[in-house]
């Protein structure tokens, strides 16, 4: 499967409004995206048909810089060993099924993480990887249910 394809299957969001056409009612840009897949097209579920189009639509309107980001983003999942690709998979099943606020908490928690010096950032994940599994657990919990404090 190309890159580009198995990029745009990552992009993916679930749900669809309209039913997926055939592969002789896509347009050529949309063809021309997925020309690997036009001997199957008609023969592809249509859920799965749906949300490769969605893909398609959100490649088409990223900016060269996106497309490179996500191009370089792709090699790395392709790196990611099965079992790592699992668990990034069970996280990001966990994130989706987050109330909104719970969400806003995590990512300014990890915009904070991000803020830091990068030898801040270090010794932080150094100190992780330290503690006991135990410990990391009851730490994990404890930031799961902790209200989060202003930021000055």
């Amino acid at each position: 499967m190309k890159p580009v394809l198995m990029l745009i299957m990552l992009l993916l969001c679930g749900g669809s409004a309209y039913a997926a056409p055939q592969w002789n009612e896509l347009n050529s840009g949309q063809q021309r995206t997925l020309n690997s897949l036009q001997d199957d097209w008609d023969d592809l579920p249509v859920e799965h048909r749906e949300r490769l189009l969605k893909g398609v639509e959100r490649w088409q309107k990223m900016s060269p810089e996106q497309r490179t980001k996500a191009r370089r983003n792709l090699r790395r999942w392709q790196d990611l060993p099965p079992g790592k690709r699992e668990r990034v998979r069970e996280h990001l099943e966990h994130y989706r099924e987050l109330k909104p606020e719970q969400r806003r908490t995590l990512q300014n928690k990890i915009e904070h993480f991000r803020s830091l010096p990068p030898r801040k950032r270090k010794a932080l994940r150094e100190r992780w990887q330290d503690l006991p599994p135990t410990e990391r657990q009851r730490a994990r919990k404890h930031f799961r249910h902790r209200p989060q404090r202003p930021r000055n």
